[in-house]
């Protein structure tokens, strides 16, 4: 591309991993193996949930959703960054690049809702459970679903529609392995301290909303479990708890590192890896946490496998 302030960058080279270029195949083969488990993992749980009417519950429909969230949300990335590693196809189109990063933001914020979604859900559960079945019906889930997916797509619209109007006079050259914001707006030459202000805004508004939600829903349903006679029922919901905050906590710390910033940051290579926990190793913990060490799931997966063929 030519560098010049006359020339507009229509297409963006994504550098990835420059500095393990050396370890080029091991690094395919492991992102590799991790989206293709990753796939796999919500593709069964996604089955099973569907296939198993005792599984037609609100906890399992918002689960279903957050495997469809999570091989969406990871399939944003990582095929583009399959294709760099396989056969160097490093360049993006600014079009492509747009898409790419309005689907992860998108997407992104979705998660954080859809886990709030599904904190309060537990609370009623288990904090409320004469309540339950009257008002978490059919209709409310349904409704939280929609507003949750509509939600994050919303939450990124604003901030996209001012990137997509700036300008890109060169370089073209993305520190990143994905067309992330914080790089994205390193590289124009328009003015972004309206845009970053807006994003830092909407990142802050997004994950400490959610973040709240979750927290002080988690709060409460500890306090319920303390209260449980017997030390074998509180480990099991203890256990179940524990595994839910960690990969919450795991998943806000991150993006809170990323996005809720006032300013963009320099593409430092910490951000990348940063960028790997929440984009490719967190949707594959998600699906273990969630659904497949949970007993229902699993004894559901074993009928369905056990299930006699059509003769």
């Amino acid at each position: 591309m030519n560098t010049s302030t006359e020339t507009l960058v229509t297409e963006f080279i994504l550098l990835g991993f420059p500095e393990l270029c050396h370890l080029q195949g091991l690094l395919f083969g492991s992102f590799l193996t991790i989206y293709l488990v990753t796939v796999l993992e919500n593709l069964v749980i996604v089955v099973t949930i569907g296939a198993s009417h005792q599984l037609h519950t609100p906890m399992y429909f918002f689960l279903a959703n957050l495997s469809v969230l999570e091989t969406l949300y990871t399939s944003v990335t990582v095929p583009k960054l399959l294709a760099a590693l396989l056969a160097q196809a490093r360049t993006i189109s600014f079009s492509g690049c747009l898409t790419q990063l309005f689907l992860f933001l998108s997407l992104g914020s979705s998660e954080c809702f859809l886990l709030a979604t599904m904190a309060c859900d537990r609370y009623l559960a288990i904090c409320r459970p004469l309540h339950y079945p009257a008002t978490m019906t059919w209709r409310c889930c349904l409704c939280l679903a929609f507003s949750a997916w509509l939600g994050g797509f919303l939450a990124s619209f604003v901030s996209m529609a001012l990137i997509s109007r700036l300008r890109f006079c060169g370089p073209n050259v993305l520190n990143h392995f994905f067309g992330d914001i914080s790089p994205l707006l390193q590289l124009s030459c328009s003015d972004t301290t309206a845009i970053e202000i807006l994003d830092f805004v909407a990142a802050l508004a997004v994950l400490a909303t959610s973040l709240l939600v979750t927290t002080v829903s988690y709060a409460r349903i500890l306090a319920t479990v303390l209260r449980i006679p017997g030390w074998a029922g509180r480990r099991k919901a203890f256990s179940t708890c524990t595994s839910h905050l960690v990969v919450v906590a795991t998943f806000y710390t991150t993006t809170i590192f990323m996005y809720a910033r006032p300013r963009a940051a320099p593409s430092f290579d910490l951000d990348k890896l940063v960028s790997v926990v929440y984009s490719v190793v967190t949707p594959l913990l998600n699906p273990v946490v969630y659904c497949l060490r949970n007993r229902d799931i699993r004894e559901a997966l074993a009928k369905l496998l056990q299930a006699p063929g059509p003769s």
